[in-house]
């Protein structure tokens, strides 16, 4: 095992293989505020990636409901009892110290607990030595994608309990939110980590984690370390196959790209407006370049309004998520670690420029690499949390790669009004 930088742990920890960054990396933000579990993004997925016999149950991009079911069912319940028995076996106490916070060196302060590759040290089974903890789901957890979706069950004592057999909208306190998920193409993959014959790759142009085909073998033990059983195995072809972040798209080769990267499909398709993506600059020593007019750096580095899925898992996601604001904060710490209370509060009243970014979402297909914004009018103020709070009118421009302008866009929507003389058409 050799000693890497994980920058969300704040320290460094075990990982199988030596340092290696791409020069480029592919990540993502998804604001779980606004998504309404319409699925479109799965079958824009679906349609395009998995359609072929043995692909049935593959559903690369999925939006699961929470804490109810995952995909994978209960994949990450399982993760976490992992962890916490491999703590108490150790004797140790899995936490985070949110004071030694550093900037962008620690934002999150430090992680104290073991990730699943020091929890997989000195363990053993069947095929030898565990690069990571893990398991392998039954074929039934595979079968619902998006299983007891919107299903609010539970039990409550007291005047505004709830029944098990379930409950009506909006006389109980019961809560859930979409959480959207693809492959994370994670800096230190625990996929890569546990490949025996090494099929899996971090691309160095972009750092998307794909799968040679012709080297793998199908022992399944990516789909074993994957925390995020992102990895899948595939029974007609006997290899494994994942989430290949659209490349084709990334590299500028689709016809509507005009040459410069695009966003994957399920972004494109996203009917909600959730979902940012782009390429981050990365630094030799697998550090974020500083960019501060490029809205990834700005939403996870600056403002860090967006946090990483299980940092504890050490395999360092380069997938980021907003918090929903309504949900308690003890689940969202373990889900996204100890920057969730300020990510909440600044996004239930976000700076001047950070609605200004937020308006970017979904609003053109080609990735963003630089923003600016051209101020304008002030048209709202309130108080919010007893603070006062304004809205001005500001216009955001989205640069592509090539330092062309690739969107515009206000803070403010247009409003259509229709013709009296067609008031019921569109």
């Amino acid at each position: 095992m050799a000693d890497v930088y994980n920058w969300q742990l704040g320290r460094t920890m075990q990982y199988p293989y030596e340092e290696k960054h791409p020069r480029w990396q592919f990540a993502f933000v998804f604001n779980t505020n606004r998504c309404i579990g319409c699925q479109t993004c799965s079958m824009a997925c679906k349609s395009t990636w998995t359609f072929s016999k043995g692909q049935e149950y593959m559903w690369w991009n999925n939006v699961e409901s929470k804490p109810y079911g995952g995909y994978p069912q209960f994949w990450d319940v399982k993760i976490l009892k992992m962890l916490d028995e491999a703590h108490k076996h150790a004797g140790l106490t899995a936490g985070w110290d949110a004071s030694q916070q550093d900037g962008a060196k620690r934002p999150y302060g430090v992680y104290g607990g073991m990730t699943i590759f020091e929890a997989a040290v000195k363990r053993y089974g069947p095929d030898g030595h565990k690069q990571a903890i893990g398991y392998i789901p039954t074929d039934a957890e595979w079968r619902a994608p998006n299983i007891y979706e919107d299903t609010s069950t539970g039990y409550e004592p007291g005047p505004m309990g709830f029944a098990k057999e379930g409950v009506s909208l909006p006389e109980h306190k019961t809560w859930f939110f979409h959480l959207q998920r693809i492959c994370n193409h994670c800096t230190y993959p625990a996929c890569l980590a546990a490949c025996p014959r090494k099929a899996l790759y971090k691309r160095p142009e972009d750092g998307i984690v794909l799968i040679d085909q012709a080297r793998c073998r199908g022992y399944r033990m990516c789909v074993e370390a994957c925390p995020y059983k992102k990895s899948m195995y595939r029974a007609t072809t006997r290899v494994s196959e994942k989430c290949v972040a659209c490349y084709p798209r990334i590299e500028g080769k689709d016809p509507l790209s005009g040459g410069v990267p695009m966003e994957t499909r399920c972004m494109a398709a996203c009917v909600g407006k959730i979902r940012l993506q782009g390429l981050v600059k990365i630094n030799e020593d697998g550090s974020w370049a500083e960019d501060r007019f490029h809205p990834l750096y700005y939403l996870v580095k600056v403002e860090k309004v967006a946090l990483p899925l299980y940092p504890q898992f050490g395999t360092e996601p380069n997938g980021y998520y907003i918090p929903p604001r309504w949900v308690p904060r003890p689940y969202l710490r373990q889900m996204f670690g100890p920057g969730v209370d300020d990510a909440i509060a600044k996004y239930l009243a976000p700076p001047r420029e950070l609605l200004a970014v937020l308006q970017l979402f979904r609003t053109t297909q080609k990735m963003i690499f630089r923003y600016a914004i051209e101020e304008g009018p002030k048209i709202f103020e309130t108080q919010i949390n007893g603070k006062p709070w304004a809205m001005y009118n500001d216009t955001i421009i989205g640069f592509d790669k090539a330092g062309k302008e690739a969107v515009r866009v206000t803070v403010e929507e247009p409003v259509y009004e229709r013709p009296k003389e067609r008031p019921n058409s569109i």
